[in-house]
């Protein structure tokens, strides 16, 4: 899920929300992300928060701010909810790995 926050917040302007069932799934979404954005526009992220542990890792691409949860962490802190007044993002079926 990916959510335009630009006329909610000052510090970003999109958060993308994305989910991992374990630790390592979450880690390896994480790692594969950034090595992405690297490959493709040479950005490394200014911040990276809760690798350690895996439930909850943060990804602070200045325009852009990677959240992957683990369910029980998503359920708690439900950013969709905090921010559903924040528009949503039309995300390819290739990002989003889901199909119809």
């Amino acid at each position: 899920m990916a959510i335009d926050v630009a006329e909610l917040l000052v510090v970003t302007d999109y958060f993308v929300i994305c989910t991992g069932r374990t630790d390592r799934q979450v880690k390896t979404i994480a790692d594969e992300v950034e090595d992405r954005i690297r490959e493709v526009a040479g950005v490394k992220p200014m911040g990276r928060e809760g690798a350690d542990e895996g439930r909850w890792i943060l990804l602070d691409f200045g325009d852009v701010v990677l959240h992957v949860f683990q369910p029980t962490e998503r359920d708690f802190y439900r950013l969709e909810k905090l921010w559903s007044d924040a528009p949503r993002l039309e995300l390819p079926e290739s990002v989003t790995g889901q199909s119809g």
